[in-house]
């Protein structure tokens, strides 16, 4: 019997890869939109909530890279980005979520004039009151942020890895690359790999979502990813008999964390039904998978929601969801003592509610 929505919302949960640009209110974008003149789709909140969803639902890793345009358009000042990682915190709390990081590119900001820098500050600085703010309503939450290079750029360079060094005690706890990924292979930034490894930084990379296992040989193999943002294309390198191809038995001996985005994968294309969604398959041959959002105002959807259709799709209950929480928890980019403390906080609110229900 699968767990319900409202149950979903009451576990601890863990969301590792959310991007910044992509979970905005609707009504947020409205108002910031109005405020620099930026030209909307539609003209009231639900409306545009209807349009991104709509737009982003085309089976095009492309297309759906699309809708950020306005998103990223209204997030170009100090007090936007401040607002937009304030709400991103509040939400999280509201749906549940324990710790939350929040990814997002610096250099698509900085049309209004903010330095790389100060655009990082700013989120640093929203992120905070958010903390604060939920805290007050009840909600303990650890949000930190996640700063992505572009991965399509004309000529890479390793400055947004050197801003994550920079600011690694002051908020930010990775670094990722983003973007369109056929025809940019992760290896066009490998001189940020190498810089963050040798400042022993934590560091994740897409692959495996409109690129198919090559990318994510790269991401592992080449590039020495931490953890893999999608990689549910793995699935191509497992024979229909279960069989593991070299990749994806590299990937389970060292339990290599896959941060799963369930209904942004059908969305881009990887399958058209829940319930042919490869997750399964990967948690049953022992892949350490973890449960995302990816953009929660593209999918029109919270992690809780997440949860409950994998619930419904597969069949899991509360012990399943917990061991899928756990396996976020345990790669989360916080310092050893702070996951074992995310950790046991996981099991104090599972336990609770298993005893309950």
């Amino acid at each position: 019997m699968s767990v319900s929505l409202d149950l979903c919302r009451a576990i601890p949960k863990v969301a590792l890869h959310d991007h910044l640009d992509g979970g905005l209110r609707p009504q947020t974008v409205l108002e910031e939109a109005a405020k620099v003149g930026h030209e909307l789709p539609a003209k009231d909140a639900d409306a545009l909530g209807r349009w991104f969803y709509e737009a982003a639902d085309s089976g095009s890793l492309v297309r759906y890279l699309e809708t950020f345009a306005h998103t990223v358009a209204v997030m170009q000042t100090a007090d936007s980005l401040r607002r937009v990682a304030r709400e991103f915190v509040l939400d999280q709390a509201a749906d549940g979520v324990i710790y939350a990081e929040a990814r997002w590119a610096p250099e698509q900001h900085v049309a209004g004039g903010l330095t790389l820098a100060q655009a990082i500050e700013a989120v640093r600085d929203g992120l905070a009151e958010g903390m604060a703010l939920a805290q007050q309503d009840g909600h303990d939450i650890i949000a930190q942020q996640i700063v992505t290079a572009m991965r399509h750029v004309d000529q890479p360079t390793t400055e947004i890895a050197e801003l994550a060094v920079a600011y690694r005690d002051d908020s930010v706890c990775g670094f990722d690359i983003a973007g369109a990924e056929d025809g940019f292979p992760p290896t066009r930034l490998v001189a940020s790999f190498d810089y963050l490894r040798g400042q022993l930084m934590e560091y994740t990379i897409h692959a495996g979502e409109a690129a198919g296992v090559d990318s994510v040989a790269a991401a592992v193999g080449i590039c020495g990813a931490s953890r893999v943002g999608h990689g549910v294309r793995l699935v191509e390198d497992i024979a229909a008999d279960g069989s593991l191809g070299r990749l994806a038995q590299y990937i389970l001996d060292r339990q290599l964390p896959l941060e799963v985005c369930p209904s942004s994968n059908l969305q881009t294309g990887i399958c058209e039904r829940m319930e042919d969604h490869p997750f399964a398959q990967l948690a049953t041959a022992g892949f350490r998978v973890t449960v995302n959002c990816d953009n929660r105002l593209m999918s029109a959807t919270t992690l809780s929601r997440e949860f409950h259709l994998l619930s419904e799709a597969f069949d899991y209950d509360l012990s399943d969801l917990r061991q899928f929480v756990l396996n976020g928890a345990s790669v989360a980019f916080l310092p050893f003592d702070q996951r074992n403390d995310l950790i046991e906080k996981v099991k104090r609110g599972f336990d609770a509610l298993i005893v309950s229900n």
